[in-house]
Protein backbone atom coordinates (compact mmCIF):
# COMPACT_ATOMS: atom_id res chain seq x y z
CA UNK A 1 0.00 0.00 0.00
CA UNK A 2 1.21 3.47 -0.91
CA UNK A 3 0.31 6.54 1.13
CA UNK A 4 -0.34 10.14 0.13
CA UNK A 5 -0.60 13.37 2.12
CA UNK A 6 -4.06 14.94 2.36
CA UNK A 7 -3.50 18.38 0.89
CA UNK A 8 -1.95 20.80 3.36
CA UNK A 9 -3.05 18.87 6.47
CA UNK A 10 0.11 16.76 6.74
CA UNK A 11 -2.01 13.64 7.34
CA UNK A 12 -0.92 10.57 5.37
CA UNK A 13 -3.59 8.13 4.20
CA UNK A 14 -3.69 4.99 2.13
CA UNK A 15 -4.31 5.50 -1.58
CA UNK A 16 -7.17 3.03 -1.31
CA UNK A 17 -9.63 3.82 1.47
CA UNK A 18 -12.72 2.10 2.87
CA UNK A 19 -16.16 3.42 1.98
CA UNK A 20 -18.50 1.73 4.43
CA UNK A 21 -21.85 2.43 2.78
CA UNK A 22 -22.67 -1.24 2.14
CA UNK A 23 -22.54 -2.11 5.84
CA UNK A 24 -26.05 -0.80 6.47
CA UNK A 25 -28.38 -3.49 7.85
CA UNK A 26 -25.52 -5.96 8.17
CA UNK A 27 -24.47 -7.82 11.35
CA UNK A 28 -21.48 -6.65 13.36
CA UNK A 29 -19.44 -9.67 12.26
CA UNK A 30 -19.45 -8.44 8.64
CA UNK A 31 -18.05 -5.08 9.72
CA UNK A 32 -15.37 -6.66 11.90
CA UNK A 33 -14.18 -8.95 9.10
CA UNK A 34 -13.92 -6.08 6.61
CA UNK A 35 -12.16 -3.74 9.05
CA UNK A 36 -9.62 -6.44 9.90
CA UNK A 37 -9.01 -7.05 6.19
CA UNK A 38 -8.46 -3.31 5.71
CA UNK A 39 -5.97 -3.16 8.59
CA UNK A 40 -4.11 -6.24 7.37
CA UNK A 41 -3.71 -4.64 3.94
CA UNK A 42 -2.61 -1.19 5.09
CA UNK A 43 -5.86 0.74 4.70
CA UNK A 44 -6.04 3.48 7.34
CA UNK A 45 -8.79 5.78 6.02
CA UNK A 46 -12.57 5.32 6.38
CA UNK A 47 -15.60 7.39 5.40
CA UNK A 48 -18.96 7.07 7.13
CA UNK A 49 -21.78 9.21 5.79
CA UNK A 50 -24.46 6.71 6.79
CA UNK A 51 -26.81 7.75 9.57
CA UNK A 52 -28.24 4.30 10.34
CA UNK A 53 -27.38 3.77 14.03
CA UNK A 54 -26.07 0.21 13.87
CA UNK A 55 -23.56 0.85 11.11
CA UNK A 56 -22.02 3.66 13.19
CA UNK A 57 -21.91 1.51 16.31
CA UNK A 58 -20.43 -1.43 14.43
CA UNK A 59 -17.69 0.69 12.84
CA UNK A 60 -16.85 2.34 16.15
CA UNK A 61 -16.58 -1.02 17.88
CA UNK A 62 -14.51 -2.56 15.07
CA UNK A 63 -11.85 0.17 14.97
CA UNK A 64 -11.77 0.93 18.69
CA UNK A 65 -8.63 -1.07 19.51
CA UNK A 66 -6.70 0.55 16.64
CA UNK A 67 -8.30 3.99 16.62
CA UNK A 68 -4.93 5.74 16.59
CA UNK A 69 -4.14 4.12 13.23
CA UNK A 70 -7.34 5.27 11.51
CA UNK A 71 -8.22 8.56 9.82
CA UNK A 72 -11.99 9.11 9.85
CA UNK A 73 -14.28 11.18 7.65
CA UNK A 74 -17.62 11.69 9.43
CA UNK A 75 -20.52 13.63 7.95
CA UNK A 76 -22.48 16.51 9.48
CA UNK A 77 -26.01 16.86 8.15
CA UNK A 78 -26.69 13.17 7.64
CA UNK A 79 -29.52 12.20 10.01
CA UNK A 80 -31.72 9.22 10.91
CA UNK A 81 -35.41 10.14 11.01
CA UNK A 82 -38.37 7.77 11.12
CA UNK A 83 -36.09 4.80 10.45
CA UNK A 84 -34.54 6.30 7.33
CA UNK A 85 -31.66 8.49 6.15
CA UNK A 86 -32.47 12.18 5.73
CA UNK A 87 -30.03 14.89 4.63
CA UNK A 88 -30.94 18.10 6.44
CA UNK A 89 -29.72 21.56 7.45
CA UNK A 90 -32.20 21.84 10.33
CA UNK A 91 -29.97 22.35 13.33
CA UNK A 92 -32.32 20.66 15.78
CA UNK A 93 -31.76 17.51 13.71
CA UNK A 94 -28.14 18.11 12.66
CA UNK A 95 -26.67 18.54 16.16
CA UNK A 96 -28.08 15.42 17.83
CA UNK A 97 -27.25 13.35 14.73
CA UNK A 98 -23.61 14.41 14.90
CA UNK A 99 -23.48 13.83 18.65
CA UNK A 100 -24.87 10.36 17.95
CA UNK A 101 -22.08 9.79 15.44
CA UNK A 102 -19.39 10.66 17.96
CA UNK A 103 -20.96 8.54 20.68
CA UNK A 104 -21.39 5.48 18.48
CA UNK A 105 -17.86 5.78 17.10
CA UNK A 106 -16.62 6.07 20.70
CA UNK A 107 -14.38 9.02 19.88
CA UNK A 108 -13.79 12.47 21.33
CA UNK A 109 -12.12 13.89 18.21
CA UNK A 110 -13.01 13.38 14.55
CA UNK A 111 -10.31 13.87 11.94
CA UNK A 112 -12.56 15.35 9.23
CA UNK A 113 -16.00 16.78 9.89
CA UNK A 114 -17.62 16.67 6.46
CA UNK A 115 -20.37 19.08 5.46
CA UNK A 116 -22.59 16.45 3.94
CA UNK A 117 -23.69 16.26 0.31
CA UNK A 118 -23.90 19.80 -1.06
CA UNK A 119 -24.92 19.81 -4.74
CA UNK A 120 -26.99 23.00 -5.11
CA UNK A 121 -25.74 26.59 -4.99
CA UNK A 122 -28.63 27.73 -2.77
CA UNK A 123 -27.77 24.96 -0.31
CA UNK A 124 -24.09 25.94 -0.27
CA UNK A 125 -24.92 29.61 0.33
CA UNK A 126 -27.39 28.74 3.08
CA UNK A 127 -24.77 26.62 4.82
CA UNK A 128 -22.01 29.22 4.54
CA UNK A 129 -24.17 32.14 5.62
CA UNK A 130 -26.08 30.54 8.47
CA UNK A 131 -26.04 28.49 11.66
CA UNK A 132 -24.75 25.32 9.98
CA UNK A 133 -21.24 26.66 9.35
CA UNK A 134 -21.28 28.38 12.74
CA UNK A 135 -21.83 24.99 14.34
CA UNK A 136 -19.05 23.42 12.28
CA UNK A 137 -16.67 26.22 13.25
CA UNK A 138 -17.60 25.72 16.89
CA UNK A 139 -16.80 22.02 16.61
CA UNK A 140 -13.38 22.84 15.19
CA UNK A 141 -12.65 25.56 17.75
CA UNK A 142 -13.49 23.10 20.53
CA UNK A 143 -11.26 20.42 19.01
CA UNK A 144 -14.16 18.04 18.38
CA UNK A 145 -13.19 18.00 14.71
CA UNK A 146 -9.65 18.56 13.50
CA UNK A 147 -10.44 19.64 9.95
CA UNK A 148 -13.46 20.78 7.93
CA UNK A 149 -14.41 18.99 4.72
CA UNK A 150 -17.28 18.99 2.24
CA UNK A 151 -18.75 16.37 -0.08
CA UNK A 152 -20.31 17.17 -3.45
CA UNK A 153 -20.92 15.75 -6.92
CA UNK A 154 -21.20 19.17 -8.54
CA UNK A 155 -17.97 20.80 -9.83
CA UNK A 156 -19.48 24.29 -9.45
CA UNK A 157 -19.84 23.64 -5.72
CA UNK A 158 -16.47 21.93 -5.66
CA UNK A 159 -14.82 25.02 -7.10
CA UNK A 160 -16.41 27.24 -4.46
CA UNK A 161 -15.26 24.87 -1.71
CA UNK A 162 -11.72 24.52 -3.11
CA UNK A 163 -11.37 28.31 -3.08
CA UNK A 164 -12.70 28.56 0.48
CA UNK A 165 -9.75 28.38 2.92
CA UNK A 166 -12.02 26.95 5.64
CA UNK A 167 -12.59 23.80 3.56
CA UNK A 168 -9.49 21.66 3.91
CA UNK A 169 -10.80 18.52 2.20
CA UNK A 170 -13.17 17.96 -0.70
CA UNK A 171 -14.82 14.59 -1.31
CA UNK A 172 -15.82 14.46 -4.98
CA UNK A 173 -17.15 11.91 -7.48
CA UNK A 174 -14.42 11.11 -10.00
CA UNK A 175 -14.38 8.52 -12.78
CA UNK A 176 -13.82 8.74 -16.56
CA UNK A 177 -17.57 8.80 -17.26
CA UNK A 178 -18.53 11.52 -14.78
CA UNK A 179 -15.56 13.61 -15.89
CA UNK A 180 -17.24 14.25 -19.24
CA UNK A 181 -20.41 15.67 -17.69
CA UNK A 182 -21.43 19.27 -17.15
CA UNK A 183 -22.33 20.47 -13.66
CA UNK A 184 -25.50 18.88 -12.32
CA UNK A 185 -27.60 19.71 -9.28
CA UNK A 186 -28.76 16.12 -8.82
CA UNK A 187 -26.56 13.02 -8.77
CA UNK A 188 -29.49 11.02 -10.13
CA UNK A 189 -28.96 12.70 -13.51
CA UNK A 190 -25.80 10.64 -13.91
CA UNK A 191 -27.79 7.43 -13.57
CA UNK A 192 -30.38 8.02 -16.28
CA UNK A 193 -30.29 5.61 -19.22
CA UNK A 194 -29.83 8.40 -21.77
CA UNK A 195 -27.27 10.32 -19.70
CA UNK A 196 -24.36 9.37 -21.97
CA UNK A 197 -26.12 9.66 -25.33
CA UNK A 198 -24.54 13.01 -26.18
CA UNK A 199 -21.23 13.54 -27.93
CA UNK A 200 -18.35 13.70 -25.48
CA UNK A 201 -14.74 14.04 -26.49
CA UNK A 202 -12.77 15.23 -23.47
CA UNK A 203 -12.87 16.06 -19.79
CA UNK A 204 -15.27 18.80 -18.80
CA UNK A 205 -13.15 21.96 -18.31
CA UNK A 206 -14.73 22.80 -14.95
CA UNK A 207 -13.82 19.40 -13.55
CA UNK A 208 -10.27 19.74 -14.86
CA UNK A 209 -10.08 23.20 -13.29
CA UNK A 210 -11.36 21.84 -9.99
CA UNK A 211 -8.64 19.19 -9.77
CA UNK A 212 -5.99 21.76 -10.64
CA UNK A 213 -7.18 24.24 -8.01
CA UNK A 214 -7.29 21.56 -5.31
CA UNK A 215 -3.69 20.64 -6.05
CA UNK A 216 -2.59 24.27 -6.26
CA UNK A 217 -4.39 25.38 -3.08
CA UNK A 218 -3.48 22.33 -1.03
CA UNK A 219 -7.13 21.32 -0.67
CA UNK A 220 -7.19 17.57 -0.05
CA UNK A 221 -9.20 15.71 -2.70
CA UNK A 222 -10.71 12.32 -1.94
CA UNK A 223 -12.75 10.28 -4.39
CA UNK A 224 -16.18 8.69 -4.21
CA UNK A 225 -18.19 6.99 -7.00
CA UNK A 226 -14.96 5.74 -8.60
CA UNK A 227 -16.78 2.84 -10.26
CA UNK A 228 -19.85 4.96 -11.18
CA UNK A 229 -22.00 2.85 -8.90
CA UNK A 230 -20.58 -0.31 -10.50
CA UNK A 231 -21.72 0.69 -14.00
CA UNK A 232 -18.16 0.95 -15.31
CA UNK A 233 -17.43 -2.65 -14.37
CA UNK A 234 -19.71 -4.33 -16.95
CA UNK A 235 -19.93 -4.01 -20.75
CA UNK A 236 -23.70 -3.73 -20.71
CA UNK A 237 -23.81 -0.85 -18.22
CA UNK A 238 -20.59 0.99 -19.04
CA UNK A 239 -21.27 4.28 -20.84
CA UNK A 240 -18.23 3.54 -23.00
CA UNK A 241 -19.71 0.26 -24.21
CA UNK A 242 -16.82 -1.65 -22.67
CA UNK A 243 -16.02 -2.50 -19.06
CA UNK A 244 -13.14 -1.24 -17.00
CA UNK A 245 -11.68 -3.18 -14.09
CA UNK A 246 -11.63 -1.89 -10.50
CA UNK A 247 -7.86 -1.53 -10.87
CA UNK A 248 -8.25 0.67 -13.96
CA UNK A 249 -10.90 2.85 -12.30
CA UNK A 250 -8.73 3.29 -9.22
CA UNK A 251 -5.72 4.18 -11.33
CA UNK A 252 -7.75 6.74 -13.28
CA UNK A 253 -8.88 8.48 -10.09
CA UNK A 254 -5.43 8.45 -8.50
CA UNK A 255 -3.91 9.86 -11.70
CA UNK A 256 -5.94 13.06 -11.52
CA UNK A 257 -4.37 16.21 -10.14
CA UNK A 258 -4.80 16.76 -6.44
CA UNK A 259 -6.23 13.33 -5.61
CA UNK A 260 -4.96 11.70 -2.42
CA UNK A 261 -7.21 8.69 -1.94
CA UNK A 262 -10.18 6.81 -3.37
CA UNK A 263 -12.91 5.25 -1.24
CA UNK A 264 -14.02 1.86 -2.48
CA UNK A 265 -17.45 0.64 -1.48
CA UNK A 266 -17.40 -3.12 -1.01
CA UNK A 267 -19.73 -5.72 0.45
CA UNK A 268 -17.25 -8.54 1.04
CA UNK A 269 -13.57 -9.19 1.65
CA UNK A 270 -13.42 -10.71 -1.83
CA UNK A 271 -14.59 -7.43 -3.36
CA UNK A 272 -12.07 -5.54 -1.24
CA UNK A 273 -9.28 -7.79 -2.48
CA UNK A 274 -10.30 -7.08 -6.08
CA UNK A 275 -9.65 -3.39 -5.46
CA UNK A 276 -6.45 -4.11 -3.54
CA UNK A 277 -5.03 -5.81 -6.63
CA UNK A 278 -4.19 -2.26 -7.64
CA UNK A 279 -1.32 -2.27 -5.16
CA UNK A 280 0.52 -5.05 -6.98
CA UNK A 281 -0.77 -4.44 -10.52
CA UNK A 282 1.69 -3.73 -13.30
CA UNK A 283 1.34 -0.91 -15.82
CA UNK A 284 -0.61 -3.03 -18.28
CA UNK A 285 -3.15 -4.01 -15.63
CA UNK A 286 -3.59 -0.41 -14.53
CA UNK A 287 -3.89 0.93 -18.06
CA UNK A 288 -7.26 2.62 -18.53
CA UNK A 289 -6.10 4.66 -21.50
CA UNK A 290 -6.17 1.86 -24.05
CA UNK A 291 -9.69 0.89 -22.94
CA UNK A 292 -10.98 4.45 -23.37
CA UNK A 293 -9.12 4.90 -26.64
CA UNK A 294 -10.73 1.84 -28.20
CA UNK A 295 -14.16 2.19 -26.57
CA UNK A 296 -17.02 2.17 -29.08
CA UNK A 297 -18.49 5.29 -27.45
CA UNK A 298 -16.60 8.47 -26.58
CA UNK A 299 -12.95 9.13 -25.78
CA UNK A 300 -10.63 11.77 -24.35
CA UNK A 301 -9.22 12.80 -27.73
CA UNK A 302 -6.83 15.70 -27.40
CA UNK A 303 -6.92 15.61 -23.59
CA UNK A 304 -3.86 14.59 -21.58
CA UNK A 305 -4.92 12.24 -18.78
CA UNK A 306 -1.31 11.88 -17.48
CA UNK A 307 -1.38 8.15 -18.21
CA UNK A 308 2.32 8.02 -19.14
CA UNK A 309 2.00 6.18 -22.45
CA UNK A 310 4.13 8.88 -24.05
CA UNK A 311 7.21 7.61 -22.18
CA UNK A 312 10.07 7.06 -22.62
CA UNK A 313 11.27 10.44 -23.80
CA UNK A 314 14.54 10.45 -25.74
CA UNK A 315 15.56 13.54 -23.74
CA UNK A 316 14.53 12.09 -20.37
CA UNK A 317 11.59 14.47 -19.85
CA UNK A 318 8.77 13.38 -17.57
CA UNK A 319 6.21 14.39 -20.19
CA UNK A 320 3.16 13.61 -18.06
CA UNK A 321 4.47 15.79 -15.22
CA UNK A 322 5.27 18.70 -17.53
CA UNK A 323 1.75 18.42 -18.94
CA UNK A 324 0.29 18.38 -15.45
CA UNK A 325 2.24 21.46 -14.31
CA UNK A 326 1.41 23.25 -17.55
CA UNK A 327 -2.29 22.55 -17.07
CA UNK A 328 -2.07 23.82 -13.49
CA UNK A 329 -0.37 27.06 -14.50
CA UNK A 330 -1.82 28.06 -17.87
CA UNK A 331 -5.05 29.64 -16.61
CA UNK A 332 -3.32 32.13 -14.31
CA UNK A 333 -2.26 35.65 -15.17
CA UNK A 334 1.14 34.74 -13.77
CA UNK A 335 2.57 31.31 -12.97
CA UNK A 336 2.09 30.63 -9.25
CA UNK A 337 5.41 30.43 -7.45
CA UNK A 338 4.73 26.95 -6.08
CA UNK A 339 4.11 25.54 -9.56
CA UNK A 340 7.13 27.34 -11.00
CA UNK A 341 9.26 25.84 -8.24
CA UNK A 342 8.01 22.32 -9.02
CA UNK A 343 8.81 22.89 -12.68
CA UNK A 344 12.26 24.31 -11.93
CA UNK A 345 13.10 21.24 -9.84
CA UNK A 346 12.45 18.81 -12.69
CA UNK A 347 15.66 17.18 -13.85
CA UNK A 348 14.59 17.68 -17.45
CA UNK A 349 11.87 20.07 -18.55
CA UNK A 350 10.25 21.39 -21.72
CA UNK A 351 13.41 23.24 -22.76
CA UNK A 352 15.08 19.86 -23.24
CA UNK A 353 12.51 18.80 -25.85
CA UNK A 354 14.16 18.25 -29.24
CA UNK A 355 10.79 18.00 -31.03
CA UNK A 356 11.56 14.51 -32.29
CA UNK A 357 7.88 13.62 -32.01
CA UNK A 358 8.53 10.01 -30.98
CA UNK A 359 6.13 10.41 -28.04
CA UNK A 360 3.12 11.48 -30.08
CA UNK A 361 2.28 8.16 -31.80
CA UNK A 362 2.31 6.52 -28.36
CA UNK A 363 -0.34 8.90 -26.95
CA UNK A 364 -3.72 7.13 -26.91
CA UNK A 365 -5.56 10.45 -27.04
CA UNK A 366 -3.67 12.14 -29.90
CA UNK A 367 -2.30 15.00 -27.82
CA UNK A 368 0.09 17.23 -29.78
CA UNK A 369 2.83 16.85 -27.20
CA UNK A 370 5.52 18.81 -29.05
CA UNK A 371 3.20 21.82 -29.17
CA UNK A 372 2.57 21.48 -25.43
CA UNK A 373 6.33 21.46 -24.79
CA UNK A 374 6.74 24.65 -26.83
CA UNK A 375 3.87 26.31 -24.96
CA UNK A 376 5.38 25.20 -21.65
CA UNK A 377 8.71 26.78 -22.63
CA UNK A 378 6.94 30.06 -23.28
CA UNK A 379 4.96 29.87 -20.04
CA UNK A 380 7.68 28.76 -17.62
CA UNK A 381 10.63 30.44 -19.33
CA UNK A 382 13.92 29.01 -20.50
Amino acid sequence: MEYRTLGSTGIKVSEIAFGAEFLVERPYEDTEVLIKACEENGINFVDCWMSEPDVRSHLGRAIKDNRENWVIQGHIGSTWQNEQYVRTREMDKVIPAFEDFMERFQIDTLDFGMIHYVDQLDDYNEIMDGPFIEYVRKLKDEGTIEHIGLSTHNPDIGLLAAKNPEIELLMFSINPAFDMFDSMDDIEEYRKEDAYDGEFSSMNPKRAELYSICEENGTALTVMKGFAGGNLLADETSPFGVALTPVQCIHYALSQKGVSSIFVGVKTVEELLESLKYCSADEAERDYAEILKNAPKHSFKGQCTYCGHCAPCSSGIDIAMVNKLFDLAKNHDAVPQSIQEHYNNLKYNATDCIACGECEPRCPFEVYIVDVMLDAQDLFGF
